[in-house]
C-alpha cells in the first residue's frame, strides 16, 4: 500500500471511531515526504467538540526490508506524554490494510500508555527519600 493511502485509511478510521460531533471531532494536518518515505498526521480535538482527547500525532515511516517486502512503522505521540509506542505493519499477501489502519487509530484513541515505573526509578526514589530523612 502507498504511504499516503495508508495515512488516509488511518484518518478515516480515526473519524469512524471518534464521537460524532457537528463540525467534526478533529482538526488534522498532513505532511508527506515521498522521497524519504515519511508521513505525519497531526491531530487536534475540535475546540467546539469539547472532547477529552489530548492533541498529538501519528508518524509513519515506509521502508523496504532485506527481502524486498514493505514495512510501515507507526510512531504514536500525544501532547504531554513521553510515551512513544511503535506499531509495525509488514506487507504480506494476507495483510488487511484497512484493519491495520484501524488498529493504529484505535491505539492512538486509547491515549498514551500509563508510565511504567522501573526498579531503577524505585531504587532512586528510595535513596532520595532516605537521604532527605
Amino acid at each position: 500500500m502507498r504511504l499516503l493511502s495508508f495515512l488516509s485509511e488511518i484518518e478515516r478510521a480515526l473519524l469512524a471511531e471518534s464521537p460524532d460531533v457537528e463540525g467534526g471531532a478533529w482538526q488534522s494536518n498532513r505532511m508527506v515526504n515521498f522521497h524519504h518515505g515519511l508521513a505525519r498526521l497531526t491531530l487536534t480535538p475540535n475546540p467546539a467538540a469539547d472532547l477529552p482527547f489530548p492533541p498529538g500525532a501519528i508518524f509513519l515511516q515506509a521502508f523496504s526490508l532485506a527481502d524486498g517486502s514493505l514495512c510501515l512503522k507507526a510512531s504514536l505521540n500525544w501532547k504531554g506524554s513521553e510515551a512513544l509506542p511503535l506499531l509495525s505493519v509488514y506487507s504480506t499477501p494476507a495483510t488487511n490494510w484497512k484493519l491495520e489502519a484501524s488498529r493504529i487509530a484505535s491505539t492512538w484513541l486509547e491515549g498514551p500508555p500509563a508510565a511504567l515505573v522501573t526498579s531503577a526509578q524505585t531504587e532512586e526514589h528510595s535513596l532520595l527519600s532516605a537521604f532527605a530523612s
